[in-house]
This record gives structure tokens, sequence and C-alpha cells, in this order.
């Protein structure tokens, strides 16, 4: 990492996000699960899902457009499935009901070895990796996916984005193998639409074939960029497509309808999918060489990194070295770009702006 970033002490993070969203009507509680959410996202260098991005998000779709209730409850559907639970958010903040779900995920999964939880009628939840990271870091392998706000991405070989940009995040409890949770988090864009405003702001350009202009023509200038393409050609769209057959399953709306303005007859937000599994319960106890499932899990990824690959990145690992770099410098790593837009967030909530001369550099 060349760029020199400002190191935002931890605290005075949490106040500006807090306060942000306290003024815009949300509770403590909702307000104290952002602050979680854009900080992890932070501290492991998701630069694309911190506050920044997150309260935008709220700016356009959420509570300032009916798309986001502020202090909504969610409503437990009724069920025959002990293991398997879906909620109606009721537009409740998607952090908070990301956080909830995932804690429920592994309360179920202690009882049953697996935990299901579907949510219909949400709110983004941002960072998908960060529900699942937190999983593994206690020891369970977690999934979750997710619908966009917005269709943004344009089907394999169409014309009209039709899909979100529909993320995957899995989370495997490797701590005690490699020293980190991996972690293997990602849109089905070649993009996220989150980096293509990282990239307007700090005016850098677009890896060619990730997006195109309001023609369908292909751009690499974020201004231009009104639609995104999936990674993969036909692979991204597979994977795309999996979260809108979910979210159908469970309740979804239309996709190119969602955050618009209402349709009579129609519901517009997101829908969310999580499953924790516990290690043991998938234990066939067959490992070879006398191997424990721990040891057998270390073996597996030390061969899937030996034979001269002992230079290969896991999934995880970046963000792992980014958490350590952050630590190291004492708080939070924001550019100045970041800087300047946290400080109009403080203004706008009415509390202290961040002082960017006393902020030491990282």
């Amino acid at each position: 990492m060349s760029e020199t970033f400002h190191v935002v002490p931890v605290e005075a993070h949490e106040r500006i996000v807090r306060e942000a969203y306290r003024q815009r009507g949300f509770d403590d509680a909702e307000s104290g699960h952002a602050v979680a959410l854009a900080a992890a996202a932070t501290r492991h260098g998701i630069r694309t899902h911190n506050a920044i991005k997150a309260l935008h998000l709220d700016d356009l779709f959420g509570s300032k457009a009916a798309g986001c209730v502020p202090g909504a409850s969610i409503r437990r559907l009724p069920t025959r499935f002990e293991a398997t639970e879906t909620w109606d958010a009721g537009k409740k903040l998607g952090q908070a009901v990301a956080w909830e779900a995932i804690d429920r995920c592994i309360e179920l999964a202690d009882r049953y070895g697996t935990g299901t939880v579907a949510v219909d009628n949400a709110f983004h939840y941002l960072w998908g990796g960060g529900y699942v990271m937190e999983a593994a870091k206690r020891g369970y392998i977690a999934y979750t996916n997710c619908t966009a706000s917005l269709a943004e991405v344009v089907p394999f070989a169409g014309k009209f984005p039709t899909l979100g940009t529909n993320p995957h995040s899995w989370g495997f409890p490797t701590s005690d193998a490699v020293g980190f949770p991996i972690v293997i988090d990602w849109a089905t864009s070649v993009v996220a639409m989150g980096r293509v405003q990282q990239f307007l702001r700090e005016g850098k350009q677009l890896p060619p074939h990730a997006a195109v202009d309001a023609n369908g023509q292909p751009t690499t200038d974020p201004a231009q960029a009104k639609a995104l393409l999936p990674f993969g050609a036909h692979k991204g769209y597979g994977l795309a497509l999996i979260n809108e057959l979910v979210a159908a399953l469970v309740g979804g709306s239309l996709p190119t309808i969602r955050s618009r303005e209402p349709v009579a007859g129609e519901k517009q937000s997101c829908c969310f999918y999580f499953q924790v599994t516990h290690p043991e319960s998938i234990s066939g106890d067959g490992f070879a060489a006398g191997r424990s499932q721990a040891e057998n899990v270390k073996a597996v990824l030390a061969d899937i990194l030996g034979h001269g690959n002992d230079t290969c990145l896991l999934p995880g690992q970046l963000e792992a070295d980014a958490a350590k770099r952050s630590d190291a410098a004492g708080g939070l790593l924001f550019s100045t770009a970041e800087v300047e837009a946290l400080n109009g967030i403080a203004a706008e909530a009415g509390t202290e702006p961040l002082d960017t001369a006393s902020l030491a550099t990282a």
C-alpha cells in the first residue's frame, strides 16, 4: 500500500458515524451496529463499504427516501422448521438486521449443526464479509448473500441492467491454521459501484470491461459509468442470478424496481440469506494419517500453498494484513478525500469535524 493515509482515532470515527445515524433518527442500538460494521470494514481495508458508502446509500435510498425505517422492528414469521427462520425486517437498518441474523444462525448451529435465517423486506447490509468473518473468528463456517439496492449490472449478452451487484460472502474458521479466517467475499460485477464512487473521489480510472456508459458502451471513466458488467462473463452472471432466485423464493422484489419510485402493488426492498454451519456437524471423522479435523484443514491449506505456490495469497489475507496495519498505526486509515467526506458527514450531523492537520499519517 503506497498511498499515504491519515490515522483517524477509533473514538473520533465512532462519534461522527454514531451521531450521523442518530441525526437521521436511528436508535442507539442501530447506530452502534452501523458503527461496528463501518469500523470493521475500514480496519480491514474495505474502503468501498465504509461509513461514507453506508451513509451515501442511506441518503439515496434509505431513511431519506423511505427505503429504510429508523427504529423498525423485525417480525419473525411462523415456521415448522427448527433450524431455519424467516424474518420480515420491516425495512430496518440492514447492518442491525445482519448482525442479529448472524448471531441467531450461530445459536441455531450450536443446537442443530446448522442455522439459516432468510430476511425479507430489508435495507442493504453493506459489507457481507464482515458478518461471516465474525462467525469464522468464533469457529463457524458462514455464508451470506443479498440482493442489491439497485439493478446496476447488465446480464451476460444483454443490454439493460437487470441485476444487482449481488455479493456472496463465505467465512471459514482457519485462524489456528493460517493466523486469520479465510473470507471469500465478492460482488458479482467486475467492480462494485462503491469502487466506482471511490475512484471518482480519487481521480482514478476503472479497469477495462468493468462498466458501460449511458449508451451501453464500455468506459473506464468513473464519471461516465452508468452500469456494471458481471465478472467472468456468464460465470458472474450465474452467481448474480443465484441471489435473485433465492430472494424470489423468500419473497423478494423485482430487481429493476428496487429503490425506484413506488410501484403500486409491488415490494421494492432487498433480501438477505444467512447460513452458519458448525464444523463438527459435517465431519466424517475419516481424516488420513490420524489427523484431527483442524489438522486436516491445516494440511490441505499447506498442500495448496506448497509445490512452489508459497507466494500465493489466501482470501482474507489482505484484509488481515490491513487490520494489522491499522492496529499498528493506532487508528483507522483514511485517504485525504475520505477525511474530507467524513468531515462533510460531521458537519451535517452537527458534531466536531476531524482536524486533518493534527492527524498522524501512515
